[in-house]
């Protein structure tokens, strides 16, 4: 079997006597989606910053591609080729596909001895880039502020894997979406993951979590209620979960039920 990608080992965070996180244990493999639910204050995003470098474990471990890793600022995840996702994203409406695809990475060349954007080699590094991933933008110069929720998503995630992205985080990416932009980006996700990319989704809805997740994690009151494979359980079990009805065992990828 091959080595996991994030590993997370007792991961607690305390608020002075608050306990947000009372030890969370579990793993991600290399092209896995893991779907982590709860209900409103079980700790999920407070475990989600703490990966991607927004917060600092008050104590516990990561392993990230097998090393002992924790991202000291989101920017320091990013390098290591950690990402989030958030609902709201993190484009610039104001500017064009091409320009938010190259923010910070931009291409230039000399002209008269000045550097230059190089805006048709971004451009058609733009275009390759999302045909690769079967995504219709109808113009590349169109402010992302003209492109629907969807198309915003699609940019966001195929920037992120273009530029060797190694685990997304996606915090309820698609609470504002209708049914069909859903259905495209749930799609999306597992041909990011299928290019050996780890995905841990957050969502309310059960119905994206069994549909697009190989594994279900439950955190609840800030401890791993259960962690089994998608195929293992049943949303009535996970409600159940959720609500603290049931403690569900584990599977051997992730950490024991508290």
């Amino acid at each position: 079997m091959t080595a996991p990608l994030l590993v997370l080992e007792d991961i607690r965070k305390n608020y002075g006597a608050i306990e947000a996180l009372k030890g969370i244990s579990f793993s991600i493999g290399r092209g896995e989606v893991v779907a982590l639910l709860g209900d409103n204050g079980a700790g999920k995003s407070t475990l989600v910053k703490i990966i991607s470098g927004g917060l600092e474990p008050t104590s516990g471990r990561m392993l990230f591609e097998g090393e002992e890793f924790q991202a000291k600022s989101p920017a320091a995840a990013k390098a290591a080729g950690i990402e989030t996702v958030y609902q709201d994203l993190s484009l610039c409406t104001n500017v064009d596909v091409v320009a938010n695809f190259f923010m910070g990475r931009e291409i230039t060349r000399k002209f008269l001895g000045i550097p230059i954007l190089d805006e048709r080699t971004m451009e058609a590094e733009v275009a390759k880039a999302l045909a690769n991933a079967g995504t219709r933008i109808p113009s590349l110069r169109a402010n992302v502020e003209h492109l629907s929720g969807g198309q915003r998503q699609a940019i966001e995630l195929n920037r992120f894997v273009h530029w060797g992205g190694k685990l997304v985080l996606l915090d309820e990416p698609f609470a504002a979406l209708g049914v069909e932009q859903t259905r495209r980006g749930l799609d999306m996700i597992r041909q990011v993951a299928s290019q050996g990319i780890g995905v841990i989704i957050i969502t309310h809805i059960m119905q994206q979590a069994f549909q697009v997740a190989d594994r279900i994690v439950v955190i609840r009151q800030g401890v791993v209620a259960g962690d089994l494979p998608r195929s293992n359980t049943s949303p009535d079990a996970v409600v159940k979960m959720i609500t603290g009805e049931t403690l569900a065992g584990t599977g051997p990828a992730g950490g024991r039920a508290q």
